[in-house]
């Protein structure tokens, strides 16, 4: 699946929920779209694929925006929570701090609508719980 396939998929798809995409592309070294959800108040999803995976990323904050005496405490309670969120797992990238989501490129576009809908309502959760964590 390729993100021009992709684009030409979302921007005539509404989910059951109502929510349609907007899409753009990211020129670069690496294919990326850019997909934003029109009727929930989420999140840009960056969505790229290799050869074998569809990766779908949220970035959620970067170092600066931490308390610095919560750091640790953030960071165990990501790993402690990590597990009970569905669809998704944490990550830094340089200093941003990420929620992603991979899928086989075998899925179909449902499967990945849904990646992009579960990942949008976890990063909306995870910003809730780790708030006391940040400036």
């Amino acid at each position: 699946m390729n993100t021009r396939d992709l684009a030409s998929y979302l921007s005539h798809h509404r989910t059951p929920e109502g929510y349609t995409f907007e899409c753009q592309h990211i020129d670069g070294e690496v294919q990326v779209l850019q997909v934003e959800m029109n009727g929930f108040e989420g999140f840009p999803v960056f969505v790229t694929s290799t050869a074998h995976q569809i990766l779908c990323v949220i970035y959620l904050w970067t170092e600066a925006e931490i308390i610095p005496e919560l750091r640790k405490d953030m960071l165990d309670m990501m790993l402690d929570t990590s597990i009970a969120i569905p669809l998704s797992s944490y990550a830094r990238v340089g200093d941003r701090y990420v929620l992603f989501g991979a899928l086989s490129v075998a899925s179909d576009f449902d499967r990945l609508v849904e990646e992009l809908v579960t990942l949008n309502e976890n990063a909306l959760d995870v910003l809730f719980a780790m708030d006391d964590f940040l400036r």
